[in-house]
């Protein structure tokens, strides 16, 4: 009896402190609020800048080229660029320099047959990841429908 008794109780003690307390509306004009906030972000929308995108060109030679396309103002300071091989037995980090032509370059770059996660990442920014297998020549990572 005490188990149905302690519920009865319990469920008159949560009755009492609903009808007691007053919770109250967050913001009288919270539709008012709403559109404002949409407002900001329609604006924000169009300050922004279009999101990087690289294009990574392993040559013969063992020479990895980066050709990074970005607003000047998210342009980075230094690069990294990781292969890794699924589960993470195998991780290979690159930090690229910046050449005179203005990509992004690394030299003695390891064998890269099998398959592999890209990953490129700044500073400022990282790119979304990707997966390759084989002997890749070309990969361009970022957005979509971005030229390159």
């Amino acid at each position: 009896m005490s188990g149905p008794l302690a519920v009865v109780v319990a469920s008159l003690a949560s009755a009492w402190i609903a009808v007691v307390s007053d919770d109250g509306v967050v913001a009288e004009d919270y539709y008012k609020q709403g559109l404002l906030i949409n407002q900001r972000l329609a604006a924000m929308a169009g300050e922004r800048s279009p999101d990087p995108a690289a294009t990574i060109t392993f040559q013969a030679d063992g020479e990895v080229r980066v050709h990074v396309e970005v607003d000047s103002a998210a342009a980075p300071r230094w690069l990294r660029l990781t292969l890794e091989r699924p589960g993470g037995r195998d991780v290979r980090e690159l930090a690229l320099r910046r050449a005179e032509d203005g990509d992004w370059i690394a030299s003695q770059f390891p064998e890269t047959r099998g398959r592999w996660i890209v990953k490129i990442e700044s500073d400022r920014w990282r790119l979304p990841v990707t997966t390759i297998a084989g002997q890749p020549s070309q990969i361009h990572l970022g957005a979509i429908g971005h030229p390159g």
